[in-house]
């Protein structure tokens, strides 16, 4: 089943269970799968769409941290459920052990020795994680390794 016949059964679940949450999350995802099949003219494929879920994800998380800062609780929680729902449609996330794993043996394929190699690290090994780990924690994993 794909992404998009997914969503659409999802919607119609919400509908009938009036869970407006829910529902407008899954509009929300549907119409910025839309918008980005119109930008680049074809029916995405399963690499394009997880990248359109990983963007909506990461404006929440960031969006998040910004109302954490503010103070805003309502905002907050709104927003953690949003994440929830989102996350269903990810692919299951690596842990921090299987991503650092990952990381060294990227670093040691691309044979990066300092820091000045984490571009190439980088570059090699966030295709490999797209849409199952944060980049911020893969990042930070990469930094840890070439220090």
């Amino acid at each position: 089943m794909s992404l998009l016949d997914r969503l659409n059964e999802d919607m119609k679940q919400a509908m009938r269970n009036k869970d407006k949450q829910r529902l407008t999350v899954i509009r929300m995802v549907k119409a910025s799968l839309q918008n980005e099949s119109i930008k680049l003219g074809h029916e995405l494929n399963e690499e394009e769409e997880l990248t359109v879920l990983s963007r909506e994800v990461k404006q929440r998380k960031d969006s998040l941290q910004e109302f954490e800062k503010a103070g805003r609780d309502d905002l907050v929680e709104n927003l953690r459920k949003e994440i929830e729902v989102l996350g269903e449609y990810l692919p299951q996330q690596l842990s921090e052990e299987e991503v650092d794993q990952l990381v060294k043996e990227t670093i040691e394929q691309v044979g990066a020795t300092s820091k000045q190699d984490m571009g190439k690290v980088m570059g090699a090994i966030m295709p490999k994680v797209k849409g199952k780990a944060d980049g911020g924690l893969v990042n930070r994993l990469v930094q840890q390794n070439l220090s």
